[in-house]
Protein backbone atom coordinates (compact mmCIF):
# COMPACT_ATOMS: atom_id res chain seq x y z
CA UNK A 1 0.00 0.00 0.00
CA UNK A 2 1.03 3.60 -0.47
CA UNK A 3 1.51 5.64 2.69
CA UNK A 4 2.12 9.31 3.20
CA UNK A 5 3.27 11.39 6.12
CA UNK A 6 -0.34 11.99 7.19
CA UNK A 7 -1.30 8.30 7.33
CA UNK A 8 -2.62 7.04 10.65
CA UNK A 9 -0.14 4.40 11.74
CA UNK A 10 -1.07 2.22 14.71
CA UNK A 11 1.69 0.09 16.23
CA UNK A 12 0.52 -2.72 18.49
CA UNK A 13 3.27 -3.43 21.00
CA UNK A 14 5.66 -1.14 22.88
CA UNK A 15 8.71 -3.38 22.85
CA UNK A 16 11.89 -3.27 20.79
CA UNK A 17 10.26 -3.67 17.38
CA UNK A 18 7.32 -1.38 18.06
CA UNK A 19 9.18 1.49 19.68
CA UNK A 20 12.08 1.41 17.23
CA UNK A 21 9.59 1.45 14.34
CA UNK A 22 7.76 4.41 15.83
CA UNK A 23 11.02 6.30 16.31
CA UNK A 24 12.17 5.79 12.74
CA UNK A 25 8.78 6.68 11.25
CA UNK A 26 8.60 9.86 13.31
CA UNK A 27 12.20 10.72 12.40
CA UNK A 28 11.15 10.57 8.74
CA UNK A 29 8.34 13.04 9.28
CA UNK A 30 5.33 10.79 9.83
CA UNK A 31 2.92 12.80 11.92
CA UNK A 32 0.35 10.32 13.20
CA UNK A 33 2.10 7.44 14.92
CA UNK A 34 0.47 5.76 17.92
CA UNK A 35 1.88 2.86 19.94
CA UNK A 36 -0.43 0.82 22.17
CA UNK A 37 0.42 -2.00 24.56
CA UNK A 38 -1.61 -4.47 26.61
CA UNK A 39 0.40 -3.71 29.76
CA UNK A 40 -0.81 -0.88 32.00
CA UNK A 41 2.81 -0.36 33.06
CA UNK A 42 5.57 0.28 30.55
CA UNK A 43 8.04 -1.18 29.95
CA UNK A 44 5.80 -4.25 30.26
CA UNK A 45 7.00 -6.36 33.23
CA UNK A 46 6.85 -9.61 31.26
CA UNK A 47 8.15 -8.47 27.88
CA UNK A 48 11.31 -10.16 26.65
CA UNK A 49 12.89 -6.72 26.36
CA UNK A 50 12.20 -5.91 30.02
CA UNK A 51 15.20 -7.56 31.52
CA UNK A 52 18.34 -6.95 33.54
CA UNK A 53 20.58 -7.25 30.51
CA UNK A 54 20.85 -8.40 26.92
CA UNK A 55 23.94 -9.30 24.91
CA UNK A 56 25.15 -6.72 22.41
CA UNK A 57 27.37 -8.37 19.80
CA UNK A 58 28.10 -8.33 16.09
CA UNK A 59 29.38 -11.92 15.86
CA UNK A 60 27.07 -13.50 13.29
CA UNK A 61 27.72 -16.00 10.52
CA UNK A 62 25.34 -13.95 8.35
CA UNK A 63 27.15 -10.75 7.29
CA UNK A 64 23.83 -8.87 7.09
CA UNK A 65 23.36 -9.10 10.85
CA UNK A 66 27.03 -8.33 11.51
CA UNK A 67 26.79 -5.08 9.57
CA UNK A 68 23.48 -4.10 11.17
CA UNK A 69 24.82 -4.91 14.64
CA UNK A 70 27.95 -2.84 14.05
CA UNK A 71 25.69 0.08 13.18
CA UNK A 72 23.61 -0.50 16.33
CA UNK A 73 26.71 -0.69 18.53
CA UNK A 74 27.93 2.64 17.18
CA UNK A 75 24.63 4.10 18.36
CA UNK A 76 24.75 2.38 21.75
CA UNK A 77 28.13 4.01 22.40
CA UNK A 78 26.55 7.46 22.21
CA UNK A 79 26.02 8.22 25.89
CA UNK A 80 24.05 11.37 25.10
CA UNK A 81 21.45 9.15 23.45
CA UNK A 82 21.55 6.07 25.69
CA UNK A 83 23.17 7.18 28.94
CA UNK A 84 24.81 4.23 30.68
CA UNK A 85 22.48 1.65 29.11
CA UNK A 86 25.38 0.06 27.24
CA UNK A 87 28.31 -1.65 28.98
CA UNK A 88 31.22 -2.51 26.70
CA UNK A 89 32.87 -5.39 28.55
CA UNK A 90 33.56 -7.46 25.43
CA UNK A 91 31.96 -10.72 24.33
CA UNK A 92 33.94 -13.96 24.47
CA UNK A 93 32.77 -16.44 21.83
CA UNK A 94 33.93 -19.85 22.99
CA UNK A 95 35.12 -22.41 20.49
CA UNK A 96 36.23 -26.01 20.82
CA UNK A 97 37.63 -27.71 17.75
CA UNK A 98 36.06 -26.74 14.44
CA UNK A 99 32.87 -24.70 14.32
CA UNK A 100 31.63 -23.36 11.00
CA UNK A 101 29.20 -20.88 12.57
CA UNK A 102 31.70 -19.26 14.92
CA UNK A 103 34.47 -19.34 12.34
CA UNK A 104 32.23 -17.44 9.94
CA UNK A 105 31.21 -15.03 12.69
CA UNK A 106 34.87 -14.31 13.40
CA UNK A 107 35.56 -13.64 9.71
CA UNK A 108 32.57 -11.30 9.48
CA UNK A 109 33.61 -9.35 12.56
CA UNK A 110 37.08 -8.87 11.11
CA UNK A 111 35.72 -7.92 7.69
CA UNK A 112 33.48 -5.25 9.23
CA UNK A 113 36.23 -3.67 11.29
CA UNK A 114 35.45 -4.94 14.77
CA UNK A 115 38.15 -4.90 17.43
CA UNK A 116 38.65 -8.63 17.73
CA UNK A 117 41.33 -10.58 19.60
CA UNK A 118 41.87 -14.10 18.31
CA UNK A 119 42.35 -16.58 21.14
CA UNK A 120 44.04 -19.60 19.52
CA UNK A 121 44.74 -21.65 22.66
CA UNK A 122 43.69 -22.16 26.29
CA UNK A 123 46.37 -19.80 27.61
CA UNK A 124 45.05 -16.94 25.48
CA UNK A 125 41.49 -17.67 26.61
CA UNK A 126 42.41 -17.69 30.29
CA UNK A 127 44.21 -14.36 29.93
CA UNK A 128 41.01 -12.43 29.13
CA UNK A 129 39.54 -13.21 32.57
CA UNK A 130 40.65 -11.49 35.78
CA UNK A 131 43.36 -13.33 37.69
CA UNK A 132 41.13 -13.76 40.76
CA UNK A 133 38.37 -15.56 38.86
CA UNK A 134 38.31 -19.34 38.76
CA UNK A 135 37.15 -20.03 35.20
CA UNK A 136 37.25 -23.41 33.49
CA UNK A 137 39.20 -23.49 30.24
CA UNK A 138 39.24 -26.88 28.49
CA UNK A 139 42.38 -28.22 26.84
CA UNK A 140 40.97 -27.67 23.35
CA UNK A 141 39.60 -24.20 24.09
CA UNK A 142 39.95 -21.42 21.56
CA UNK A 143 37.76 -18.57 20.42
CA UNK A 144 37.81 -14.84 20.14
CA UNK A 145 37.03 -11.74 22.14
CA UNK A 146 35.07 -9.02 20.41
CA UNK A 147 35.90 -5.87 22.32
CA UNK A 148 33.20 -3.92 20.45
CA UNK A 149 30.45 -5.65 22.37
CA UNK A 150 29.07 -6.31 25.79
CA UNK A 151 25.61 -5.93 27.25
CA UNK A 152 22.80 -3.43 27.55
CA UNK A 153 20.64 -2.66 30.58
CA UNK A 154 17.56 -3.82 28.71
CA UNK A 155 14.64 -2.11 30.41
CA UNK A 156 16.55 1.19 30.62
CA UNK A 157 17.17 1.08 26.88
CA UNK A 158 13.44 0.62 26.28
CA UNK A 159 12.66 3.56 28.56
CA UNK A 160 15.12 5.70 26.61
CA UNK A 161 13.46 4.77 23.32
CA UNK A 162 10.02 5.54 24.76
CA UNK A 163 11.28 9.02 25.62
CA UNK A 164 12.61 9.46 22.07
CA UNK A 165 9.24 8.51 20.59
CA UNK A 166 7.25 10.91 22.73
CA UNK A 167 9.74 13.72 22.19
CA UNK A 168 9.09 13.42 18.44
CA UNK A 169 5.33 13.67 18.93
CA UNK A 170 4.45 9.98 18.99
CA UNK A 171 1.71 8.71 21.28
CA UNK A 172 2.26 5.74 23.59
CA UNK A 173 -0.89 4.37 25.23
CA UNK A 174 -0.52 1.62 27.86
CA UNK A 175 -3.31 -0.68 29.03
CA UNK A 176 -4.74 -1.28 25.55
CA UNK A 177 -4.93 -5.02 24.95
CA UNK A 178 -6.14 -5.83 21.44
CA UNK A 179 -9.13 -8.15 21.12
CA UNK A 180 -9.71 -7.99 17.37
CA UNK A 181 -8.16 -6.81 14.14
CA UNK A 182 -10.84 -4.86 12.29
CA UNK A 183 -11.08 -5.50 8.55
CA UNK A 184 -13.04 -4.32 5.56
CA UNK A 185 -12.70 -5.68 2.02
CA UNK A 186 -9.62 -7.67 2.96
CA UNK A 187 -7.83 -4.74 4.53
CA UNK A 188 -7.26 -3.77 8.14
CA UNK A 189 -9.01 -0.62 9.30
CA UNK A 190 -7.88 -0.64 12.92
CA UNK A 191 -8.31 -2.67 16.10
CA UNK A 192 -10.92 -3.24 18.76
CA UNK A 193 -9.42 -3.30 22.24
CA UNK A 194 -10.46 -5.48 25.16
CA UNK A 195 -11.99 -2.44 26.87
CA UNK A 196 -14.35 -1.98 23.90
CA UNK A 197 -12.61 1.03 22.42
CA UNK A 198 -11.88 1.15 18.69
CA UNK A 199 -8.72 2.64 17.23
CA UNK A 200 -8.86 3.31 13.50
CA UNK A 201 -5.75 3.26 11.34
CA UNK A 202 -4.54 3.33 7.77
CA UNK A 203 -1.69 0.99 8.72
CA UNK A 204 -1.56 -1.54 11.55
CA UNK A 205 1.86 -2.81 12.64
CA UNK A 206 1.83 -6.00 14.71
CA UNK A 207 4.81 -5.87 17.08
CA UNK A 208 3.60 -7.79 20.11
CA UNK A 209 6.34 -10.38 20.28
CA UNK A 210 5.44 -13.72 21.80
CA UNK A 211 1.76 -12.78 22.03
CA UNK A 212 1.50 -12.34 18.24
CA UNK A 213 0.11 -15.73 17.26
CA UNK A 214 -2.23 -16.13 20.26
CA UNK A 215 -3.68 -12.63 19.90
CA UNK A 216 -4.40 -13.10 16.20
CA UNK A 217 -5.10 -16.84 15.76
CA UNK A 218 -6.95 -16.22 12.50
CA UNK A 219 -3.80 -14.94 10.82
CA UNK A 220 -2.04 -18.31 11.01
CA UNK A 221 1.16 -17.00 12.55
CA UNK A 222 2.12 -19.78 14.97
CA UNK A 223 4.67 -21.18 12.51
CA UNK A 224 6.79 -18.08 11.96
CA UNK A 225 5.87 -16.45 15.28
CA UNK A 226 6.20 -19.31 17.76
CA UNK A 227 6.22 -18.32 21.44
CA UNK A 228 8.97 -20.21 23.28
CA UNK A 229 9.88 -19.88 26.94
CA UNK A 230 13.63 -19.58 27.46
CA UNK A 231 15.15 -20.49 30.82
CA UNK A 232 16.96 -17.82 32.82
CA UNK A 233 18.33 -17.77 36.34
CA UNK A 234 20.31 -15.41 38.56
CA UNK A 235 23.00 -15.45 41.24
CA UNK A 236 23.21 -12.68 43.82
CA UNK A 237 26.80 -11.78 44.64
CA UNK A 238 28.21 -9.89 47.59
CA UNK A 239 29.92 -6.60 46.74
CA UNK A 240 33.31 -8.28 47.20
CA UNK A 241 32.37 -11.19 44.93
CA UNK A 242 30.95 -8.83 42.34
CA UNK A 243 34.15 -6.81 42.23
CA UNK A 244 36.05 -10.02 41.47
CA UNK A 245 33.86 -10.84 38.44
CA UNK A 246 33.13 -7.26 37.33
CA UNK A 247 35.78 -7.18 34.60
CA UNK A 248 34.77 -10.48 33.01
CA UNK A 249 33.47 -10.41 29.45
CA UNK A 250 30.11 -11.83 28.49
CA UNK A 251 30.70 -15.58 28.16
CA UNK A 252 28.90 -17.01 25.13
CA UNK A 253 29.12 -20.70 24.25
CA UNK A 254 27.30 -21.65 21.06
CA UNK A 255 28.17 -25.31 21.61
CA UNK A 256 25.94 -25.60 24.67
CA UNK A 257 23.79 -22.50 24.28
CA UNK A 258 24.94 -21.31 27.71
CA UNK A 259 25.79 -17.68 28.31
CA UNK A 260 26.48 -15.61 31.39
CA UNK A 261 26.95 -11.89 32.06
CA UNK A 262 29.31 -10.12 34.43
CA UNK A 263 27.61 -8.58 37.50
CA UNK A 264 25.23 -5.69 36.94
CA UNK A 265 24.75 -2.66 39.20
CA UNK A 266 22.77 -4.84 41.65
CA UNK A 267 25.65 -7.34 41.81
CA UNK A 268 23.47 -9.91 40.06
CA UNK A 269 24.85 -12.29 37.45
CA UNK A 270 22.31 -13.49 34.93
CA UNK A 271 22.73 -16.71 32.95
CA UNK A 272 20.60 -18.54 30.43
CA UNK A 273 20.59 -21.31 27.86
CA UNK A 274 19.75 -20.37 24.29
CA UNK A 275 17.80 -23.39 23.10
CA UNK A 276 14.57 -24.52 21.52
CA UNK A 277 12.89 -23.55 24.78
CA UNK A 278 9.44 -24.58 25.91
CA UNK A 279 6.02 -24.19 24.32
CA UNK A 280 2.63 -23.97 26.00
CA UNK A 281 -0.09 -24.79 23.51
CA UNK A 282 -3.50 -23.60 24.65
CA UNK A 283 -6.73 -22.81 22.87
CA UNK A 284 -6.77 -19.25 21.60
CA UNK A 285 -9.71 -17.05 22.60
CA UNK A 286 -12.77 -17.31 20.34
CA UNK A 287 -10.99 -19.91 18.24
CA UNK A 288 -10.47 -23.65 17.84
CA UNK A 289 -6.76 -23.07 17.21
CA UNK A 290 -4.20 -24.17 19.80
CA UNK A 291 -1.32 -21.71 19.94
CA UNK A 292 1.78 -21.46 22.10
CA UNK A 293 0.99 -18.73 24.63
CA UNK A 294 3.28 -17.12 27.24
CA UNK A 295 2.90 -17.91 30.92
CA UNK A 296 4.45 -14.99 32.80
CA UNK A 297 4.58 -13.01 36.01
CA UNK A 298 1.61 -10.99 34.73
CA UNK A 299 -0.64 -13.91 33.85
CA UNK A 300 0.38 -16.19 36.74
CA UNK A 301 2.10 -14.03 39.34
CA UNK A 302 5.40 -15.21 40.74
CA UNK A 303 4.48 -18.74 39.72
CA UNK A 304 4.89 -17.56 36.13
CA UNK A 305 8.60 -17.03 36.78
CA UNK A 306 9.32 -20.69 37.53
CA UNK A 307 11.29 -22.74 35.02
CA UNK A 308 11.45 -26.53 34.64
CA UNK A 309 13.56 -28.41 37.18
CA UNK A 310 15.53 -29.97 34.34
CA UNK A 311 16.53 -26.49 33.17
CA UNK A 312 17.66 -25.51 36.68
CA UNK A 313 19.85 -28.61 36.78
CA UNK A 314 21.29 -27.88 33.36
CA UNK A 315 22.04 -24.26 34.28
CA UNK A 316 23.67 -25.37 37.52
CA UNK A 317 25.81 -27.87 35.63
CA UNK A 318 26.93 -25.27 33.08
CA UNK A 319 27.67 -22.72 35.79
CA UNK A 320 29.73 -25.29 37.69
CA UNK A 321 31.66 -26.00 34.53
CA UNK A 322 32.47 -22.35 33.74
CA UNK A 323 32.58 -20.61 37.13
CA UNK A 324 32.82 -23.41 39.74
CA UNK A 325 32.94 -21.03 42.72
CA UNK A 326 29.60 -19.48 41.77
CA UNK A 327 27.92 -22.88 41.46
CA UNK A 328 28.23 -23.23 45.24
CA UNK A 329 25.79 -20.36 45.68
CA UNK A 330 21.97 -20.62 45.56
CA UNK A 331 20.12 -19.26 42.57
CA UNK A 332 18.40 -16.06 43.67
CA UNK A 333 15.59 -16.33 41.12
CA UNK A 334 14.41 -17.67 37.79
CA UNK A 335 12.49 -16.44 34.81
CA UNK A 336 10.85 -17.99 31.78
CA UNK A 337 11.66 -15.35 29.17
CA UNK A 338 9.33 -15.67 26.19
CA UNK A 339 10.90 -15.32 22.75
CA UNK A 340 9.10 -15.17 19.44
CA UNK A 341 10.87 -17.62 17.15
CA UNK A 342 10.68 -17.93 13.39
CA UNK A 343 11.47 -21.22 11.68
CA UNK A 344 15.04 -20.18 10.85
CA UNK A 345 15.61 -17.32 13.33
CA UNK A 346 15.41 -14.60 10.69
CA UNK A 347 12.97 -11.91 11.77
CA UNK A 348 9.47 -11.45 10.37
CA UNK A 349 9.23 -7.96 8.92
CA UNK A 350 6.93 -6.80 6.14
CA UNK A 351 3.43 -6.92 4.77
CA UNK A 352 1.07 -9.68 5.82
CA UNK A 353 0.41 -11.78 2.70
CA UNK A 354 -3.36 -12.08 3.15
CA UNK A 355 -4.58 -8.94 4.93
CA UNK A 356 -3.92 -5.53 3.45
CA UNK A 357 -2.59 -2.61 5.52
CA UNK A 358 -1.05 -5.01 8.07
CA UNK A 359 2.70 -5.10 8.60
CA UNK A 360 4.58 -7.56 10.74
CA UNK A 361 7.46 -6.55 13.02
CA UNK A 362 8.22 -9.54 15.19
CA UNK A 363 10.00 -12.87 15.66
CA UNK A 364 13.12 -11.46 17.26
CA UNK A 365 14.17 -15.10 17.75
CA UNK A 366 16.32 -14.25 20.74
CA UNK A 367 18.62 -11.82 18.97
CA UNK A 368 16.55 -8.69 18.43
CA UNK A 369 17.21 -6.49 21.45
CA UNK A 370 20.69 -5.33 20.47
CA UNK A 371 19.13 -3.75 17.37
CA UNK A 372 16.83 -1.44 19.36
CA UNK A 373 18.51 1.65 17.84
CA UNK A 374 18.03 0.61 14.19
CA UNK A 375 15.71 -2.36 13.65
CA UNK A 376 12.79 0.03 13.20
CA UNK A 377 14.46 1.39 10.08
CA UNK A 378 13.81 -1.92 8.34
CA UNK A 379 10.15 -1.87 9.36
CA UNK A 380 9.78 1.75 8.27
CA UNK A 381 11.34 0.83 4.93
CA UNK A 382 8.83 -1.99 4.55
CA UNK A 383 5.90 0.30 5.30
CA UNK A 384 7.15 2.91 2.82
CA UNK A 385 7.86 0.28 0.16
CA UNK A 386 11.62 0.87 0.30
CA UNK A 387 12.82 -2.45 1.71
CA UNK A 388 15.24 -4.08 -0.78
CA UNK A 389 13.78 -7.14 -2.55
CA UNK A 390 16.31 -9.50 -0.98
CA UNK A 391 15.23 -8.36 2.50
CA UNK A 392 11.55 -8.56 1.60
CA UNK A 393 12.19 -12.22 0.78
CA UNK A 394 14.44 -12.80 3.81
CA UNK A 395 11.89 -11.51 6.32
CA UNK A 396 8.59 -12.51 4.65
CA UNK A 397 6.11 -14.27 6.93
CA UNK A 398 5.36 -16.87 4.22
CA UNK A 399 8.96 -17.45 3.16
CA UNK A 400 10.40 -20.85 2.42
CA UNK A 401 13.84 -21.79 3.63
CA UNK A 402 16.36 -24.49 4.35
CA UNK A 403 18.56 -24.47 7.44
CA UNK A 404 22.24 -23.77 6.92
CA UNK A 405 25.28 -22.78 8.93
CA UNK A 406 24.87 -19.05 8.26
CA UNK A 407 21.54 -18.69 10.04
CA UNK A 408 21.63 -16.01 12.73
CA UNK A 409 21.48 -18.33 15.73
CA UNK A 410 22.24 -21.94 16.59
CA UNK A 411 19.59 -23.98 18.44
CA UNK A 412 20.67 -27.31 19.83
CA UNK A 413 17.27 -28.87 20.43
CA UNK A 414 13.63 -28.47 19.39
CA UNK A 415 11.02 -26.87 21.70
CA UNK A 416 9.66 -29.08 24.49
CA UNK A 417 6.22 -28.95 26.08
CA UNK A 418 6.01 -26.89 29.27
CA UNK A 419 4.69 -29.23 31.96
CA UNK A 420 3.55 -27.33 35.04
CA UNK A 421 4.07 -30.28 37.38
CA UNK A 422 7.77 -30.25 36.45
CA UNK A 423 8.48 -26.62 37.34
CA UNK A 424 11.09 -25.85 39.95
CA UNK A 425 10.52 -25.17 43.64
CA UNK A 426 12.57 -22.93 45.96
CA UNK A 427 14.44 -26.03 47.13
CA UNK A 428 15.60 -26.71 43.57
CA UNK A 429 17.45 -23.38 43.53
CA UNK A 430 19.80 -24.46 46.30
CA UNK A 431 23.20 -25.98 45.47
CA UNK A 432 23.44 -29.74 45.88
Amino acid sequence: MATNLESQILIVGAGVFGLSTAFHLLSRGHKNVTVIDRSPVLPAPDAASTDKNKIVRSSYADPFYTALAREAIASWKNTEEWGDSYHECGVYCAMQGQDSYIDEAYKNDIAHGARVDELPNPEAVRAIFPAGVDVFVPDNARGFLNRDGGWAFASQGVERMMAKVTSLGGKIIPGKAVAELLQSNGKATGVRCADGSVLEADVVVLAIGSWTASTFPGLGLDGQCLATGQTVTFVQLSPEEADRYRECPVYLDFHTGFYIFPPNHENIMKMAIHSGGFVRKIKAADSDVFVSTPRTVVSDGNDGLRIPKSAVQRLRSELARIYPDLAKKPFSGTRLCWYTDSTNDDWVIGAHPDVGNVFMATSGSGHGYKFLPNIGRLVADAIEGKLPPELVKKFAVNRLHEHDATEPEVRLDPPADLILEELCTPEDLLPA
